[in-house]
């Protein structure tokens, strides 16, 4: 494991300092003062300093195992002991069919194939790729709060104006109301109502807005960047009504909500008792490796005439370890975990709200929370509540996560390996952090 010790000699914020000479200015950092982590063991990480934090964030839901896990570590070693890192896809990879047979049949997806790719972005590119050549349309629907990556098209079905980096798009989108309840014009009606309500918006903007011969709506089942923004369930299941009568196909961007995070179902799609035509994936397989990837049926993946390949999409190593911590995810049943150590999540953080004013929402499901910060009283968006939480968390050792579309949502996402008592002491940096939000909104 690295030691913290080694990086103790550059004075405060060198490394802050030549980050921003040689690094884009839209990177984006937390913190007043950013971290440098450096080593990690179970759900602690380390900084350059010594202090050790309770990780709430899990590198953005990706280390949903946690840190120095031996099986996934020890996976990772002995393909590298086979001195192949790399080959390509133009050469068989066994640990990658491998995974994609085991990702094949957990995806519920008759005749399933999977294309393996090296993040989020990438599947949800791919996934763009194929859906608008299946359907030989470039019109898009997404979901208002949406987010879907940082490429070049997924930036162009993202509904979020702070992660939205260009007008320009290869594909033609329009925005449906729905994955974010809670500032909806719909918010006040019954849930009933309120999934109509949306099929109606969604009825309209087909009618109104495209051509027809919409490719596909995509859509996450919790929205991630959009600050855990959580539909009511059976919402996709009702607008999967609809686009079925106009031969529109479905993806779910799993690549937050998937492996389990969710609590209730492996994906985070089963919450709505629908099988997507297309799901993509990231994050949490690898476990911190660079994997992802889209699994679809046969006739949208084979849709493609011309050749291509994916230099580093499933390579052996990324495979090796996303095998490992499947396995793991599987063999420990980390999706009870996330539902247990979510609902205790969930009931503690809702008594906060009922103490402190400055909290508008508690949502979400299993390990994968967002509490909305407001101002006191108010109920308008308060990014300086929300920043007050995240450095207050920091300073009781804690570390959660941050977004939402006015940046006011505090995210909490820990690796699904969590433990009774590190819910508990979460919820006590946490409580302390709320309290002194509340204190200084009050001010």
């Amino acid at each position: 494991m690295p030691d913290p010790d080694r990086h103790a000699t550059s004075r405060p914020g060198e490394l802050l300092d030549r980050h921003r000479a040689v690094l884009p200015s839209w990177l984006a950092l937390y913190y007043d003062e950013p971290l440098e982590i450096v080593s990690g063991s179970g759900r602690h990480v380390t900084d350059a300093s010594g202090r050790t934090y309770l990780d709430f964030f899990a590198g953005i839901l990706t280390n949903a195992v946690g840190y120095d896990v031996a099986e996934i570590s020890d996976a990772i070693r002995r393909q590298i002991d086979t001195g192949i890192l790399h080959t390509s896809t133009l050469y068989l990879i066994r640990a990658q069919v491998e995974l994609a047979e085991r990702i094949a049949q957990l995806s519920g997806i008759p005749a399933a194939k999977v294309f393996f790719t090296s993040s989020g972005s990438e599947a949800n590119e791919a996934a763009l790729l194929l859906t608008t050549q299946a359907r030989r349309s470039a019109q898009v629907l997404a979901l208002r709060n949406s987010y879907h990556g940082r490429s070049f098209g997924t930036v162009g079905i993202t509904g979020n104006r702070g992660w939205s980096a260009s007008s320009l798009s290869p594909v033609i989108v329009h925005y449906v109301h729905g994955g974010y309840p809670f500032r909806s014009p719909f918010r006040d009606l019954p849930e009933a109502d309120y999934i109509a309500a949306c099929v109606d918006d969604l009825r309209n903007v087909i009618e109104t807005m495209t051509a027809g011969d919409v490719a596909c709506m995509i859509a996450e089942p919790i929205q991630g960047v959009g600050g855990f923004a959580t539909p009511p369930d059976g919402l996709f299941a009702a607008f999967k009504q609809v686009l079925d009568e106009y031969g529109i196909l479905f993806v779910s961007d799993e690549v937050q909500t998937g492996w389990g995070r969710t609590g209730e179902h492996f994906w985070g799609i089963g919450a709505h008792g629908i099988t997507p035509d297309a799901m993509t994936f990231a994050k949490g397989l690898g476990n911190g490796l660079s994997i992802g990837g889209v699994v679809a049926r046969a006739e949208i993946m084979d849709c493609l005439t011309a050749n291509s390949i994916s230099t580093f999409g499933g390579n052996p190593v990324s495979t090796a370890g996303a095998s490992a911590a499947l396995d793991f995810v599987l063999s420990h049943d980390l999706q009870a975990n996330a539902a247990k150590q979510g609902d205790r999540l969930l009931a503690g953080l809702r008594a906060l709200q009922e103490k402190y004013d400055v909290i508008g929402d508690v949502r979400g499901k299993g390990l994968m929370i967002g509490l909305e910060m407001v101002e006191a009283g108010a109920g308008e968006p308060s990014p300086k509540a929300a920043a007050a939480v995240l450095e207050a968390a920091r300073v009781g050792g804690l570390l959660v996560g941050k977004g939402g579309l006015y940046g006011n949502v505090i995210r909490i996402a820990p690796p699904m390996t969590l433990t009774d008592e590190e819910t508990d002491t979460g919820l006590a940096i946490l409580a302390d952090a709320v309290a002194q939000a509340n204190e200084r909104a009050r001010r």
